[in-house]
């Protein structure tokens, strides 16, 4: 049996408060942990799970960490996880394989990262103790099924799946099944855990005050991202979409058109790319696959969309961003080209794109999130609703708008697409 020695500092030091006084609880099968960004929740979660693995358990833990999508694992969870490991000092004594997303911890303990984007995968893991669940919300209902129906291996003791997430809107399946009035939540199966920033001691002023501008400057954030609370939504801008798996093999799908659209980000606001396929005919809208990711720069989008070999295709992009354009053309996304922006282009473009049915690739999560927060303004007189949305929720949806620019008003693709991509 091999024992780990891990010396901390005062608890104070280490952890927040909230994540301590529940450390070693594991009474609970499900274990919800929500709120406000950078409210530590899902740092809290890692330290409670590696710890919860370091046991002396007489059988070596299996722990599942999962997103939605699998590709964004590898700059979030996965790098969460080893930075824990390192800080704690245990990090040389594990077995990272950072091909296949395993880490083997010193006692045999086993963490697996995995997209659900794939779920046939994920039911063939066998004896898994434990689930993290993180952005719970990009989940379905379904995917949560399934992953507890993972936990049925009977030689772990005291099985947990953990789900962190922050709360987006009320049509979510998170808050359709755990919060929305009348659930009655079993006390002694699932704990619910809030924090907003305010319970992170460990975050700098600085990001403590730009949290606390949302209110002046983005008022529905705000109450999601500072509160960490559920939104009450007003008149969504996008009302009906239908989400399913979508194969891009099929023959319905290769026929059709594709358009590229790209939205530049940085430090609030993601960078967002979509290949969205059009049946103009039959009035449907494809979202195929999206990208969207903070902190991005010009460089790191040119070798994103390489990646999805999306390089030598027409990418219309928001005008806005000129230099970023050229950098891009510069790092070899020739046919990138910005979008046409005139007066009213938003209201234009919206009312366009509502003519169209939308069906979702449920592996487009933050598309979904949009489309399920997307929502007109009201003016604070009368009450009644504008033609306006509030500018939030929007960031892949522009890049959409920039995309079909092509076929806005003009009934026809103008430019010749250089080929359709097929996986």
């Amino acid at each position: 049996m091999t024992t780990i020695n891990i010396k901390f500092p005062k608890p104070a030091h280490v952890f927040n408060r909230q994540i301590y006084d529940n450390l070693t609880d594991y009474s609970h099968f499900t274990e919800i942990w929500y709120g406000g960004a950078s409210s530590g929740k899902s740092h809290g979660v890692v330290q409670k799970v590696v710890l919860k693995a370091l046991q002396n358990w007489k059988y070596p833990r299996k722990i599942l960490f999962t997103r939605k999508v699998g590709r964004s694992i590898k700059d979030s969870i996965f790098a969460d996880v080893l930075d824990c490991l390192s800080t704690w000092k245990i990090l040389d004594l594990c077995k990272v394989n950072k091909t296949d997303f395993t880490i083997t911890l010193p006692n045999r303990s086993v963490f697996l990262f995995k997209g659900m984007d794939d779920p046939e995968k994920i039911k063939s893991i066998k004896g898994l103790s434990d689930v993290v669940m993180e952005e719970a919300t990009e989940f379905n209902l379904d995917d949560y099924t399934q992953l507890t129906l993972r936990l049925r291996e009977p030689k772990h003791k005291h099985r947990q799946i953990f789900l962190m997430f922050n709360p987006v809107s009320k049509l979510n399946w998170v808050y359709k099944q755990f919060f929305q009035e009348g659930v009655k939540l079993n006390a002694t199966k699932i704990a619910v855990h809030q924090s907003t920033y305010k319970d992170n001691k460990f975050l700098d002023e600085d990001n403590r005050q730009t949290i606390q501008d949302l209110e002046r400057t983005n008022p529905a954030y705000y109450k999601i991202y500072a509160l960490g609370d559920f939104a009450t939504l007003d008149k969504l801008v996008f009302p009906n979409f239908e989400t399913r798996r979508l194969n891009r093999y099929s023959k319905d799908l290769k026929r059709l058109p594709s358009m590229f659209g790209l939205d530049f980000g940085y430090v609030n606001d993601p960078s967002a790319f979509i290949h969205v396929k059009v049946d103009q005919k039959n009035k449907v809208l494809y979202a195929i696959e999206e990208y969207t990711k903070k902190g991005l720069l010009n460089n790191e989008i040119a070798s994103v969309i390489k990646s999805m070999g999306y390089e030598k295709e027409v990418i219309t992009a928001d005008a806005a961003e000129q230099k970023s354009i050229e950098e891009l053309r510069r790092d070899g996304i020739n046919r990138i080209r910005p979008a046409k922006k005139g007066p009213d282009s938003i209201i234009q473009g919206i009312s366009f794109l509502q003519q169209f049915k939308w069906v979702v690739d449920d592996r487009c999560v933050k598309l979904i999130e949009e489309l399920e927060n997307y929502t007109y303004q009201k003016d604070k007189k009368t009450g009644e609703y504008i033609n306006k949305p509030v500018d939030s929720y929007n960031h892949v949806i522009d890049a959409i708008r920039y995309a079909v620019e092509e076929i806005n008003g003009k009934g026809a693709t103008k430019v010749k697409l250089s080929r359709n991509i097929l996986f």
